[in-house]
């Protein structure tokens, strides 16, 4: 911001008489007139600023609970709005080539690197082909990331609901960006067109790899491989990596290891200097930093059609809830004081209110349909803090139509800004950790709301739906954005403006 040369001009008016107060304000007038003439670049500054403003205002105000570009349509079909056309459609080719270019990619287009196959499709371990408790690895690699087909829904879910449903990897962000990306609809391959450079790096595989040893350099090794041959392409020395971005498929602090030799955990990927105007999508952000952009953890719903969205929508919004709250979890033995436990005994002796899926007792990663049958058949579920400040058990409570129940507020509030509604109040609860350790009845907080109350926070979800999943068709889902649509739209937005930024103050 550049400071302006303004006046406190109603403390100098003040108890003046009007004779004076006028030729005052006339002085004052003549006198700005007389700088805007003599500075006509402030001026043009001042307009370019109104201009932009102006433009993001109309582009992307929405209301306060649900942005207005991402809104689903109305509960029932017989109050359904006119169809609304936006042309967001990707190719439905399942090759590289680019779509036709069109007047919707106005922000920009995207070039997509071909890297070395060792810095992404080298990294995907072949010989795991499904979910296993003992390899975090396993269910990534088949079908782009979305993984294998989840069988077990086809009893729960009724109609064709349950082809949208796979068995998805927590951790597979980075490939299905990388498949989205080379469909994108704005994608070109021309990089002397492009606006923004996507670099499909699978930086949480490689690191991944190596987090539970000790060997520090083989974590940075395969980032310091990509930045030393990133650094080499022309798009990266005119910016200096300001117009990249990439998805990275674990949290945020797995990637900056400090230098204290206490601190051993993870890679110093994002403490490298490279990596300092580069923009990356991961699960959970860095809170205050701008580079760092958190985007919904991966579930396993990837629907097809705008239409298997909107039975989705219907399915959880009218399903019978017979429990009052759940909790999905395990005890953390080896952490003290763990509020994880907690929680499942609590759950435990509220047993007329609360459903419990022990994942001590249940292999809650391989048997997912216990977790949504407990989750659909709730109005709320408990979400206390995962590994981190965040989990995707979130994202799976929300995708089910059940009210979060937060005891951290850094746990998602701060989080996934694009893509939650704007208000904490108005889709889900929050309750101190601490009033719970000292005697707090959450089934007495949670009993407190009207069926009408919890009606609102379960609708304000509903609708939220189609901006924290990632569809599975390349072409998209019409009026429909998805958290990949959004996430990429916002970035290149921020990009573009950036550029006209830098080019007109030079």
């Amino acid at each position: 911001m550049i400071p302006a040369n303004s006046h406190n001009f109603s403390s100098e008016i003040q108890k003046s008489n009007k004779p004076k107060t006028l030729n005052f304000l006339k002085t004052t007038l003549n006198s700005i007139q007389t700088y805007f003439s003599s500075h006509p670049r402030f001026w043009l500054f001042i307009t370019f600023l109104f201009v932009q403003a102006l433009v993001i205002f109309i582009v992307r105000t929405p209301p306060p609970s649900l942005p207005a570009e991402y809104a689903t349509v109305s509960a029932s079909d017989n109050h359904l709005p006119p169809p609304i056309t936006i042309i967001c459609n990707n190719t439905q080719s399942e090759t590289d080539t680019p779509p036709p270019e069109v007047e919707e990619c106005g922000i920009g287009k995207i070039y997509v690197y071909d890297l070395p196959s060792m810095l992404n499709k080298d990294l995907v371990l072949a010989n795991c082909t499904d979910l296993n408790p003992w390899n975090w690895q396993c269910g990534i690699v088949p079908n782009h990331g979305y993984g294998n087909a989840a069988t077990e829904f086809a009893g729960i879910f009724p109609g064709t609901l349950s082809s949208s449903w796979y068995r998805t990897n927590q951790f597979s962000l980075e490939l299905i960006f990388h498949h989205r990306m080379l469909h994108h609809k704005c994608r070109t391959l021309e990089p002397e067109s492009a606006t923004a450079f996507y670099i499909p790096f699978y930086a949480g595989l490689a690191v991944g790899k190596f987090l539970w040893g000790n060997d520090t350099a083989k974590r940075d090794w395969h980032c310091r491989m990509m930045l030393q041959w990133v650094k080499k392409q022309k798009s990266w020395q005119r910016s200096n990596g300001s117009d990249h971005f990439m998805a990275v498929g674990r949290i945020t602090w797995d990637f900056r290891r400090l230098t204290d030799p206490g601190k051993l955990w993870g890679s110093s990927f994002l403490n490298m200097p490279e990596m300092q105007q580069v923009t990356r999508f991961t699960i959970e952000k860095a809170p205050g930093d701008y580079y760092d952009v958190s985007v919904p953890y991966p579930t396993g719903f990837h629907p097809k059609t705008k239409k298997h969205i909107q039975e989705w929508q219907n399915f959880v919004r009218y399903y019978n809830r017979s429990s009052l709250f759940t909790f999905i979890g395990a005890k953390r033995g080896e952490i003290k004081n763990d509020f994880r436990g907690l929680l499942l005994s609590y759950c435990y002796n509220e047993s007329d209110s609360c459903r419990v899926v022990d994942c001590g007792v249940t292999q809650c990663s391989t048997d997912s349909s216990a977790i949504h049958k407990a989750l659909l058949g709730s109005r709320f579920c408990l979400q206390p803090r995962g590994d981190s400040f965040t989990r995707r058990s979130v994202f799976d409570c929300m995708v089910a139509g059940s009210v979060p129940v937060f005891f951290w507020k850094r746990t998602a509030y701060d989080q996934y800004e694009w893509f939650l509604p704007t208000d904490p109040k108005s889709y889900s609860v929050f309750i101190d950790h601490e009033d719970v350790r000292n005697g707090k009845s959450i089934k007495e907080v949670l009993m407190r709301y009207s069926e009408q109350e919890i009606r609102r926070k379960r609708e304000n979800l509903i609708e939220a739906i189609p901006r924290i999943i990632y569809a599975k068709p390349n072409k998209g889902l019409g009026s429909f954005r998805d958290a990949f649509d959004i996430a990429v739209d916002e970035v290149l937005r921020r990009i573009k403006l950036e550029k006209e930024w830098a080019d007109f103050v030079e």
